[in-house]
Order: C-alpha cells, then structure tokens, then sequence
C-alpha cells in the first residue's frame, strides 16, 4: 500500500457482522466498538451490536426471536459520531455466562450442559449473523474458545460463524499481550485518587488501606501504587515465602485438598513496619495500597459467608479488605510505637472502569478494533485472540496457545516479581529495614 492511500477493500463473504462485549467495563471500550464496526461497515459488512453481553443469546428461542433494539443494535455510521473518546459501553454488558457447566472439552458433548451455548449458536445464526467478534476479559476468552469448540463438533454442514475475540481488563492480567486497553486511563484515575488520600493522610497524619480492583494479579495496583506515590503495594505475587502459609479445605466434593493462604500476621507486620520506618524519616503518614485478590488468599475464618459467583469467585466487596486489614494494622501499630494512629480502610476501582480514556488507551483500544476486522476479513481467521506489541503492531495468537486444553480455563500472567516492573516499586516505596 502507498502512502496517504485508504487500505484496499478484500474479498469476503461476510454480509453480517456481531459484535458483543461481556464482563466489567474498561475506559476506551468504545473505541474498541466503534474501530471495529467503522472497519466493517466500511467493507458494506452490516454490523449488529449484541446489547448487553451473552443475556439475550443465551436464552435465546425460536418463540422468542430477539429484537432490534432491546437485544441488538444496528451500528451504522450515525451510531458511530463521536464515539471514539466515549465513555461507557455503547452495546453495555454483562456477566450472563453461556459456557459455565462446560470445564472439560467431553462436556461439549453434553447436550444439556452445552445447551447455552447452543442457544448462542442459533441465536446468532436467527440474526443472519456471519462472524462475532467478542470483547473481554479471561472468563469471556473462556466462553469464545467453548464457542468455537462447540460449533467444531457440529456436523460438517453446518454453518460455522467465526469467532476472535478481543482482550479486555483494567486488571492486564491478560497472556498473550502486553497492556491491555483501559489499564493505563485505570491506572492514572487510581492513581490521582492515591495521590488526593496522600494529602488527607499528611494533613491529619494518618494511613488508608486502598484495596484497588485486581483479583488475578497485581498490574494494577502496582501501578497505581507507582504512579500514586504510596508507601507500600501488596498483591497476590507476595504471598510466598514469609508471607504464605497453608490450610486443608474440603471442596464442594468433599475431598480434602491442602492450599496457599496469607500469612495475615505477617503481612499486617510488614505494613506495621513500613509504617513505623516512615515515622523516623518524619512522615507519620501514607496510603498503603491492597490488591483485592488478596481477599482469595484469606483463611476461609475470614470468608464465611461471603457468596460466590458463577465462575467460583469470592464476592470480594463483601470482604472489604481494606477495611479489615485497618483494624488489623492499627491495633498492631498501637503495640508496637504506643502511640494511635488513625488508619482508614478504603475501596477503589470502580471509579475507574468508566474514566474518560487516555490517548494510548483508545490508540491501543482502537488498534484491537481494527484487529478484529483484518482477522477475520483480511486474514481469514477463527478461534484467535487480537494482540498488540511494540509499536502497535498486530498479533493474532490462537486459542489454544492462551487456554488449558483439558481444563478450558484462561492462563493468568502475574507479575513477574524479578521483572524490572515489579523491582520498580519496590526502589520508590519506603524501605524498611
């Protein structure tokens, strides 16, 4: 292609398009909505915004065809003004998970545990639908790579609809791509909330716990932790060591299974210490920055009662870490230096999965949207995640490279604690002796 030249159009089939975003929301997800329709409908591909994730497709039946407007829109380039910079979800979403009684590739053989995602199949298919591009994080990666298994095992003359998938967490806990879109606009909207809790704390000389979204890893409370200036980021990557113990549980089988827990004292004298190193450089105050996954490593005396969902996590607001480790810390605190200092639990994340975007996150959102066009126009490809590197360049990496085979569950990449990131916030905290 010469330069200042509109890409060629390609060859293709398509006549219909799907769209369709699932889970917790991330700022510059309209960018990626927009990027990939625009991309489409430039190729006289009609697309359809499937509204609010894999609700109205899972239940789908044929007495119940899906409507215009209540369970899809059409996303044409009037839909399209000024959407790039949006913030919001323009097709919403949801957590409806179609796959969730299929953990092995024999269940899909199953035809009353596949049954949702058969629905899907033919839901889409009532839509006249010819490829679906799907937006989310792991558990959503899950439901796309069931959903292409499925449609394998059908007979060879069905209709196959296409399916890559893009990936999508303000927690960039993602394999197979560096960032992932919205991290940095969550990052920096954290960030300034560390950064305003600072001055609170300087002014009345006390603490906040900030327990921070990331219930894999710890990507985004290290980096909020960085770029907030607080004295001391925790994540599920330090519990080993020191900091991990174990504990016997029994599963929903009733077998007996030994596991990794937090060593909750230990972890509460680390804070301690920090605490008391910051008096003897005369600042006897901070923000202390929690990542929410630690809530998944607590003794199960600290989880009784709290529900779960239908991908087996712990209802972490209902633990309010922060809350609880305050308690933790001030009482030890007070033992230790004899003296009160008010330490303040609090939640932050939420406030940040709708933030206006930054530009790199709707340069790299939209990049991932044009992504899904060439996957599957121009290259002609099927059961790939979208992956960016470098200078925005384009990756398409399979399925199977970013999913167990045997369990279907997603590969979490944690931080890597002998990174130069990881060792970054470990220079700018307070150091302890």
């Amino acid at each position: 292609m010469t330069t200042l030249a509109r890409p060629p159009k390609s060859q293709h089939s398509f006549r219909r398009a799907a769209i369709l975003f699932a889970g917790g929301p991330a700022p510059a997800a309209n960018a990626v909505i927009s990027t990939a329709a625009v991309s489409f409908v430039r190729a006289d591909i009609e697309v359809l915004g499937i509204k609010h994730g894999y609700s109205s497709l899972a239940s789908y039946s044929p007495d119940a065809p899906l409507e215009e407007g209540r369970d899809y829109m059409i996303i044409d380039h009037d839909a399209l003004k000024r959407s790039r910079n949006s913030q919001g979800i323009i097709i919403g979403t949801a957590r409806t998970n179609p796959g969730k009684h299929v953990s092995s590739p024999e269940h899909l053989d199953d035809a009353e545990r596949s049954e949702p995602l058969r629905r899907v199949y033919e839901g889409l298919m009532s839509l006249g639908v010819d490829c679906l591009v799907s937006i989310g994080g792991d558990d959503t990666l899950k439901t796309a790579n069931k959903f292409k298994m499925f449609q394998d095992r059908m007979p060879a003359d069905k209709k196959r609809i296409p399916i890559v998938h893009l990936p999508k967490t303000i927690d960039n806990d993602y394999s197979g791509i560096d960032f992932t879109f919205g991290y940095f606009t969550a990052v920096e909207t954290l960030a300034t909330e560390i950064r305003n809790l600072l001055y609170d704390a300087e002014a009345g000389r006390a603490y906040f716990l900030a327990e921070t979204m990331g219930r894999s890893a710890g990507w985004l409370a290290y980096g909020a932790a960085i770029a907030g200036e607080a004295s001391l980021v925790v994540s599920v990557e330090d519990i080993n060591g020191e900091y991990a113990s174990e504990e016997i549980v029994v599963d929903s089988e009733g077998n007996e299974k030994t596991t990794t827990i937090m060593n909750v004292d230990k972890v509460v004298d680390r804070i301690v210490r920090t605490m008391l190193a910051r008096d003897k450089e005369g600042k006897p105050f901070g923000v202390i920055v929690l990542a929410e996954g630690l809530a998944e490593f607590l003794p199960q005396s600290y989880l009784e009662g709290i529900p779960r969902d239908e991908h087996g996590h712990i209802a972490i607001s209902q633990v309010n870490l922060g809350r609880l480790f305050a308690k933790l810390v001030s009482k030890l605190y007070g033992e230790r230096s004899g003296q009160a200092r008010k330490v303040t639990g609090l939640q932050l994340g939420y406030e940040s999965r709708c933030a206006r975007p930054l530009g790199f996150d709707v340069m790299l959102g939209s990049q991932l949207g044009v992504g899904a066009y060439r996957a599957l126009v121009e290259e002609r490809l099927n059961g790939v995640m979208v992956s960016v590197s470098g200078q925005l360049d384009l990756h398409y990496v399979p399925f199977d490279q970013l999913v167990d085979k045997e369990t279907l569950i997603t590969k979490v990449r944690f931080i890597n604690t002998q990174s130069d990131f990881y060792r970054l916030a470990r220079f700018l905290e307070t150091y302890v002796e």
